[in-house]
């Protein structure tokens, strides 16, 4: 399907800001013939926004005051200084509006771009989301661990591989979230593997999306939950309210600092909740009690 934005890309610059000129010319010369019966002064707003993806600001605020200059002198009525000042402003200000919007698609696509190159050139596993839960992006690290069935990633949704970070997806409705967790991936084949899960939320406009990179660490993972039984893994232990403010900041992805700031509390304080925590639910690191979290006490969070 074809896009009024590829009228703007860089390789059509000559041509666009020639068809710009020829069109300001043929509506002077159809102005100044048809002087007495009609203007076509408004027709001047057309080449203004075709050329203003290609102009610097000043220039398309002269180019919008030349066209109402034009527009005056051959228009027929008395000429007025007011009437050009608002033609000026009109002219020149539907160009800037377009150069900006210009200005701003082109940085989306680059970020895109830039993006995309470094999913694709990474050795880690790394995908980005839609706002639906499907797979944008995804690189090859990324296609042999989580291993689908047709063998492509892009388009599939995330939860039949990573539940927890479709899950993710929706939690935050602030700008950015930044979170680790560790969590139960499904490969296409059939098999299951223990996924330490790093990922942050970003909004494209104002569509939430989000960006992970996911390492397999089953064999490091066995050997903690080996000596735990299927009831002390799964038994949710009472936490205090102090307990659960910790736990819910370590989910947003907080430092002990601003975790500190947030419950105003010192942050010894913090650390000191933070190894009740560990001990209580058994775990060693923040990315394994980020996992119980989700696990065990997400309704409360």
């Amino acid at each position: 399907m074809w896009r009024l934005e590829r009228v703007w890309e860089e390789r059509n610059r000559t041509p666009v800001l020639l068809a710009s000129g020829a069109v300001i010319l043929i509506i002077a010369l159809a102005d100044w013939w048809t002087k007495p019966f009609v203007a076509f002064g408004v027709l001047y707003l057309f080449p203004i926004m075709l050329a203003a993806g290609f102009l610097p600001r000043w220039v398309i605020a002269l180019l919008g005051a030349g066209c109402a200059v034009l527009s005056e002198v051959f228009s027929s009525l008395d000429q007025s200084t007011v009437r050009l000042g608002f033609e000026t402003l009109a002219l020149a200000g539907c160009g800037l509006f377009v150069a900006e919007l210009v200005r701003n698609r082109r940085l989306t696509l680059e970020g895109r771009e830039r993006l995309k190159a470094l999913v694709e050139t990474s050795p880690a596993a790394i995908v980005t989301v839609d706002d639906r839960g499907f797979i944008e992006l995804a690189n090859q690290a990324a296609v042999e661990l989580m291993a689908p069935r047709d063998g492509k990633l892009i388009g599939n949704p995330v939860s039949a591989f990573l539940p927890e970070l479709h899950h993710a997806l929706r939690w935050e409705e602030a700008p950015q979230f930044r979170a680790s967790m560790q969590c139960r991936g499904h490969r296409g084949n059939g098999e299951s593997f223990t996924a330490d899960v790093w990922f942050s939320t970003y909004k494209e406009g104002t569509t939430p999306k989000l960006a992970a990179i996911i390492a397999d660490v089953t064999e490091e993972t066995a050997a903690d939950s080996s000596n735990l039984s299927p009831s002390e893994q799964q038994e949710r232990v009472p936490l205090t309210d102090r307990e659960l403010g910790v736990l819910r900041s370590l989910v947003q992805g907080l430092a002990n600092k601003e975790i500190a700031t947030r419950l105003e509390v010192s942050e010894s304080t913090i650390k000191n909740t933070l190894q009740q925590l560990f001990a209580k639910t058994n775990v060693r690191t923040r990315a394994q009690l980020v996992r119980v979290a989700l696990e065990q006490y997400r309704d409360l969070l």
